[in-house]
């Protein structure tokens, strides 16, 4: 066989062999993509296990930090012994697919309150750090104090003023937890934070599944380029290494 004639089959079949290597590559890639994405969702299932004496405040979204977080679980605590009523927020960094904050505010209120004499006396927050949208629950005796009007101004006004004034998450779960701690008292409710002039801009939340979508795009793109260019880049090097 022809020297030149023999480097062409060898030249061939290494290509063959890295085509075959990226395809893989990039199968793998696809799988591994469609696995993990979801995988940072949080679900009913993926917060601790809930204890009434331990469980005030729930951050699986890292959203506030460990010195508020300690002081609101201890007004609460304090709060629960005082009057019976309890407090209890959550912070999650992404909704799982499908589901919107309020579905899931009312999944975790259900689990842990499992009937209406447990809930009677429960409110409990719930805030997606992803779509920044939040909802609050609460048995009978609480929304007889609270209200539909101050309970939806604390989502609207107190937990969505302090996000969209830059994603101040502690001051956000702060200014609630005071507005709460307040009318669950008895107290004159203190309203929401002054206000400054706002320009309203429709779209300013991201719907979870418009960001879902769009970080599984870049995933997949950037999988894609990886998958391409890196078998391509080798047999260039590989083939000028051999000449």
């Amino acid at each position: 066989m022809k020297p030149d004639l023999l480097s062409k089959k060898q030249t061939g079949s290494r290509l063959k062999n890295l085509v075959q290597s990226a395809l893989s590559t990039l199968l793998l890639v696809v799988t591994i993509s469609c696995f993990a994405l979801p995988a940072i969702a949080t679900g009913l299932f993926d917060l601790p296990n809930f204890d009434a004496e331990q469980v005030w405040l729930v951050d699986t979204a890292d959203a506030i930090s460990n010195a508020n977080e300690s002081k609101l679980t201890k007004t609460f605590k304090e709060f629960a012994n005082e009057t019976g009523q309890e407090i209890r927020m959550v912070a999650i960094r992404r909704l799982d697919y499908g589901q919107t904050v309020d579905s899931l505010v009312t999944e975790i209120f259900e689990n842990w309150y499992p009937d209406a004499e447990a809930q009677t006396n429960q409110t409990l927050l719930v805030l997606d750090t992803l779509t920044n949208n939040a909802a609050i629950r609460s048995g009978d005796s609480a929304q007889e104090l609270l209200g539909a009007e101050v309970s939806k101004s604390i989502v609207e006004e107190t937990v969505g003023y302090n996000i969209r004034k830059g994603d101040k998450y502690n001051q956000a779960f702060l200014d609630a937890g005071d507005r709460l701690v307040a009318v669950l008292s008895g107290q004159e409710d203190p309203g929401p934070p002054v206000m400054e002039d706002e320009v309203q801009i429709e779209g300013t939340f991201t719907k979870a599944e418009d960001t879902d979508q769009g970080s599984a795009t870049i995933w997949v793109i950037g999988f894609l380029i990886v998958a391409t260019i890196v078998p391509m880049a080798t047999y260039y090097w590989y083939v000028g290494f051999g000449n």
